[in-house]
């Protein structure tokens, strides 16, 4: 992204349903902030990157090649699962109903090819860092179109999920979200949910001085393939988590099972079901209501 040294991001103000502030710089674990100086692009510091983590507890591998067979979880998941003190959630067709990116696509009138390069994606055919640029390029989203997006189009939250959220911050479960969608979008969920801004970690779109799209912030963890599983790597080794569980739809949630990562991926697939990716993980789901039920 040459020339974004020079460039300047202009702070987005908009006001939502729930009169939250979805442009508040949300920063990973060990970041810090830096005062937007004129003149300046706002930037991430990037993570230092990361040795192999030793897990307390190491990652169960799928016990089953079948998708359905893993729909009843063994008691060695459901122990997990009950014992997590952190639990990290995907966003797009797993918290939300929706693909922000699609949506957002759809709202600036490229609807159509976005969705066919985001199917790819989240099937892990194609890089996730390349399919990202070229979602964007399609359309190149203006600062005022995301603005008018988010004041028309409230985010959709998956039937459940809300529950399910509670109920584990009652446990005194950390929850996190870790998507490879926009902060702007991913705001207004975190606040739905009560979810803590510093828990968030997602990619940034980057605005010139006169509101044009110059492209994303490619220091992000989240903005590359692997990047999910480098972001609970990051979680894991400064909160000292002794079980941490995935959940998610897609390929790059399915990352996330690394040795000192996520112990358990759990497949969401109540919006979307990705065979591939359901076929892997540990547990398969349909509703937040089994992960509920299965906390009482």
């Amino acid at each position: 992204m040459e020339g974004l040294v020079n460039s300047r991001i202009i702070p987005i103000r908009t006001s939502c349903r729930r009169h939250y502030s979805v442009f508040l710089p949300t920063f990973s674990l060990q970041l810090r902030n830096k005062n937007l100086n004129k003149g300046q692009v706002w930037m991430m510091r990037r993570p230092k990157s990361l040795d192999s983590v030793a897990a307390s507890i190491q990652p169960l591998e799928a016990s089953t090649t079948g998708n359905t067979d893993n729909r009843q979880p063994s008691k060695e998941v459901l122990e997990l699962w009950r014992s997590a003190d952190a639990v990290c959630f995907d966003v797009d067709s797993t918290v939300c109903v929706d693909e922000g990116i699609d949506e957002l696509a759809e709202f600036c009138g490229a609807g159509k090819a976005v969705a066919e390069w985001t199917a790819r994606a989240m099937g892990g055919s194609v890089p996730f860092e390349e399919a990202l640029s070229a979602r964007l390029s399609l359309f190149k989203p203006s600062l005022t179109q995301v603005q008018d997006f988010l004041d028309k189009r409230p985010p959709r939250i998956s039937p459940g999920i809300e529950e399910l959220v509670k109920k584990l911050m009652a446990r005194n479960t950390d929850v996190y979200l870790i998507s490879g969608g926009f902060r702007q979008m991913i705001n207004p969920v975190a606040s739905i949910l009560g979810i803590p801004q510093e828990n968030i970690f997602a990619n940034q779109l980057l605005f010139g001085s006169s509101g044009e799209f110059l492209g994303f912030d490619a220091n992000e963890p989240t903005s590359r393939s692997g990047g999910k599983a480098t972001a609970v790597q990051q979680i894991r080794k400064v909160k000292g988590y002794k079980a941490l569980v995935m959940i998610g739809d897609g390929a790059t949630d399915l990352e996330a099972r690394k040795p000192g990562g996520a112990n358990l991926f759990i497949c969401y697939a109540g919006v979307q079901h990705r065979e591939s990716v359901a076929a892997k993980a540990n547990w398969l789901v349909f509703s937040f209501t089994d992960l509920i039920t299965a906390l009482e």
